[in-house]
């Protein structure tokens, strides 16, 4: 088909035959192809062409328009500058759309187009050090156990030290099923735990975040209950027989009170002496920081379920009289507090790299690594790297 700018005024008005407007004919004799190009809406508000149509050749218009794209698209292919003919100084069309002996001026070079790599996370997985993370807090626990088998030999027969006075003993009366509910109640805010860190983004991260104060907390217990051996908090204990030496026998029962995980709802726990302070008050403390901390704000009703879990669990320890309640306050504080102190150093990399080697090689390449939940959750404890701040979150009391 020949280009519409070298059409005739004949092919001008044959085009109009067919496309149904013939009526312009008269009008566009003298009309060349470059010329019907040109035509705009003002040149149909003037006679003559404002005569021939009631609608101001608005059909006209469209039909030239797409003449103009086609003949725009047409141009660039061979060598047209902005959809225009140029000419050169030897005269021929296109001339100067030539560079490099190329039509249209294109080098004969690769394209290279740059495709967007995959988003690599900021936040190494780095697995290994969740593993030695857990390796660790196993350790503690195994070693608490062992300490509590050790402190149970030192522990002094309730017939000759009785309990010592405890002003909360005073005003509550000791309630036999008060214990049971503290570990379901821990047992209950665990198992919630370990489901909502399988749906977290980084694992690894809050895993080995996880292990590392718990089994920190642990540790701290063991020095605590040896150093200082309370007497039983009540009459109503009974400890198992002292076994004066017997380490067989002993190793037995570390590992019996392993495979009932220290509850005493297993029948595991039938040693005494582990009081200060109390290992189920950091669980029940330690898991609801956790959900709190690692999960969006609108789950206010989750939050408020793992408290009242949390608080009622805590109180039902001192209710049972098994523990003292200094036992339950040295906990709560001891968990809280570095529940927070972490958070804080991890969140400060200065900090952390200057006072704190131990927080370092934990944390040293997941700087405000809370885009935890699958959405892209941020938890509460890290902001953006240029706003560290630390921020205590809520606590069960």
């Amino acid at each position: 088909m020949k280009k519409v700018v070298y059409w005739s005024s004949e092919e001008v008005s044959s085009w109009l035959a067919e496309e149904g407007m013939p009526e312009y004919t008269d009008s566009f004799q003298r009309l060349n192809g470059e010329d019907l190009l040109r035509l705009t809406e003002a040149d149909f508000k003037k006679p003559p062409l404002s005569l021939v149509s009631s609608d101001n050749g608005q059909r006209l218009l469209d039909k030239i328009k797409t003449l103009n794209i086609e003949h725009h698209i047409e141009a660039h292919k061979n060598g047209h500058a902005n959809g225009h003919l140029i000419k050169g100084n030897d005269g021929d069309v296109g001339s100067k759309a030539k560079r490099s002996g190329v039509p249209n001026g294109f080098r004969n070079e690769m394209v290279q187009i740059h495709m967007p790599m995959p988003e690599k996370s900021h936040f190494p997985m780095e697995w290994g050090k969740t593993a030695l993370a857990f390796i660790y807090a196993l350790f503690c626990f195994v070693f608490t156990t062992v300490m509590i088998s050790v402190v149970h030999e030192r522990v002094p027969p309730k017939e000759e030290t009785p309990p010592l006075p405890d002003k909360f003993f005073d005003i509550f009366d000791r309630v036999e099923w008060a214990f049971s509910i503290c570990e379901i109640n821990g047992m209950i805010l665990v198992a919630l735990w370990l489901i909502q860190w399988t749906l977290l983004k980084y694992k690894s991260i809050v895993g080995r975040r996880f292990f590392f104060i718990v089994g920190t907390l642990y540790l701290y217990r063991c020095i605590t209950m040896y150093i200082t051996t309370l007497p039983v908090p009540g009459k109503h204990f009974k400890c198992s027989p002292k076994l004066l030496g017997d380490w067989e026998a002993q190793m037995r029962r570390v590992i019996k009170m392993i495979a009932g995980g220290g509850l005493s709802i297993t029948g595991s726990h039938t040693m005494c002496g582990d009081y200060l302070y109390s290992g189920h008050t950091v669980i029940l403390t330690l898991t609801y920081l956790f959900i709190k901390e690692y999960s969006p704000r609108r789950f206010w009703w989750y939050h408020w379920i793992c408290w009242f879990l949390s608080v009622v669990g805590i109180f039902c320890i001192m209710l049972a009289h098994d523990h003292y309640t200094v036992d339950v306050v040295v906990a709560y504080y001891i968990t809280t507090r570095l529940f927070w102190w972490y958070h804080t150093m991890a969140n400060q990399q200065k900090k952390k790299r200057c006072l704190f080697d131990n927080i370092s090689s934990v944390e040293e390449t997941e700087r405000h690594s809370h885009s935890l939940w699958p959405g892209g959750y941020s938890g509460t404890c890290c902001s953006s790297p240029a706003k560290a701040t630390s921020h205590h979150p809520s606590t069960p009391l």
